[in-house]
């Protein structure tokens, strides 16, 4: 399951959703909670919870984009691998290299 997903979050959730979202989710599955219910799955739940925030927080933290303009003018090519370059959807193929 996607991490977006796992936290019930929409297509352009941003960072304060992200954080309501994972804190909303952590109360309902909580180590303590989950050991008066007595169960393993709500620990494993609580992991797959926080692998999934730590996801969304790399995610949004690697591909921040800034708020002034930067001194030098790319093109739109080099402005593009700039920012997507290392990303394996939108970077260059192994292959090109």
């Amino acid at each position: 399951m996607a991490a977006k997903d796992l936290l019930g979050l929409g297509e352009k959730a941003n960072l304060a959703e992200i954080k309501k979202a994972y804190r909303s989710m952590s109360k309902k599955h909580h180590p303590d909670v989950a050991a008066r219910q007595g169960g393993e799955e709500g620990r494993r739940a609580m992991q797959e919870i926080n692998d999934a925030y730590q996801t969304l927080l790399d995610y949004c933290r690697k591909y921040r984009f800034p708020l002034v303009m930067q001194e030098e003018a790319l093109d739109a090519e080099d402005w593009w691998f700039d920012r997507f370059g290392q990303d394996p959807l939108w970077g260059k193929r192994r292959d090109e290299s």
